[in-house]
């Protein structure tokens, strides 16, 4: 049977596109296509798509410039539109799964007004218990995401929660471990997503309203900058910023503060887990995400936490033609393709 062909990863975060497409073979995983395009402020808002025109130029410009003829892809959910839970139910027939995943979802939201989906994660027979994830989406936010994408003349056929995305590019890199707790912690502009994996299987997953967009409406307001000016802040020593002129003490204390609050939410998050699931001692935290960058954070949430922090690489077990891609240039998106490609992993017809 032939191997059925990937769809292309389509990541529309707040502050920027994300664009990935792989090939799988019996060789292992191949870096296809790969492109990133800014999106202006405000173009998106918590979730919602403000400013769909330009969505749809910037999608179609990556799409046109990476010479991409997949049409397929695979798009993903974030936010409040989104809410994963997991569930503990007893030993039940799928019709009785449902059943629960059905009223669970009623408890929170009108029905009518969103779209369901859940996955049998363990079957513990000796507790007598299931554990099921359940994944409720408000149908508007899904229809005008795949609006958007088909007008800028692509087909979803996949449409994906981020923290599994995440999921799905660390095991295709790392593989899961079996005998160990590990916790991926993704760091977009507007939210951040926990998601803790023991023994192999997701048990929590928890989205967490901070972001990088925080850094820089501190410094902003604090420092008296323009937008562009506090994002050159930001990312004191980064490619192409001057690290002698942005990084100051000003912002260096600035920039230290939100740490702390991002490293505090962190903590308090993964303490919710342990008293709510399991009391196993997490090994280590996977950082990605494009607020992973901003200097000292990993190693503040290190200290907060006393875990160790290891930037995730989503292209460390794939192939890349250096004939094909520029590796400088990869190596400063590397963090922000966590979610690209675990969408490019996806298949169209995947459950």
């Amino acid at each position: 049977m032939a191997r059925q062909k990937n769809a292309l990863g389509l990541d529309i975060g707040t502050s920027s596109i994300k664009l990935v497409q792989l090939k799988e073979s019996g060789k292992g995983i191949e870096l296809t296509h790969f492109a990133i395009a800014p999106l202006p402020p405000d173009t998106i808002v918590d979730g919602e798509l403000i400013n769909t025109s330009t969505i749809i130029q910037t999608i179609q410009a990556l799409t046109q410039n990476a010479q991409v003829k997949t049409r397929e892809v695979a798009i993903g959910l974030r936010g409040p539109s989104v809410i994963t839970k997991m569930l503990t139910i007893p030993l039940a027939t799928p019709e009785e799964i449902e059943e629960s995943v059905l009223f669970e979802a009623e408890q929170q939201f009108d029905i009518n007004d969103v779209y369901l989906d859940h996955q049998v994660m363990r079957t513990r027979t000796a507790q007598g218990q299931i554990d099921v994830m359940l994944a409720i989406a408000k149908k508007n936010v899904c229809n005008s995401l795949i609006e958007v994408v088909r007008e800028a003349g692509l087909e979803p056929c996949v449409l994906d929660v981020d923290r599994f995305a995440i999921q799905n590019a660390f095991e295709a890199n790392n593989g899961l471990p079996s005998d160990e707790t590990i916790a991926l912690l993704n760091i977009g502009a507007t939210s951040s997503s926990l998601s803790v994996i023991d023994n192999g299987t997701c048990l929590f997953a928890r989205d967490i309203a901070i972001g990088g967009n925080q850094y820089t409406e501190e410094l902003r307001k604090q420092l008296n900058k323009t937008y562009a000016d506090a994002e050159a802040y930001k990312l004191a020593g980064e490619h192409g910023v001057d690290a002698d002129q942005a990084s100051s003490p000003e912002a260096e204390r600035v920039m230290s503060a939100v740490n702390s609050i991002v490293a505090n939410e962190i903590k308090q998050s993964l303490d919710f887990y342990h008293s709510s699931f399991s009391s196993a001692h997490i090994s280590k935290i996977y950082l990605s995400g494009g607020t992973a960058k901003v200097p000292s954070l990993a190693r503040t949430i290190e200290m907060r936490t006393q875990i160790t922090v290891e930037l995730m690489d989503p292209f460390r077990n794939i192939k890349i033609d250096p004939r094909h891609f520029n590796e400088e240039e990869l190596d400063q998106a590397r963090l922000m393709a966590a979610v690209a490609v675990g969408l490019a992993l996806r298949h169209g017809g995947d459950k």
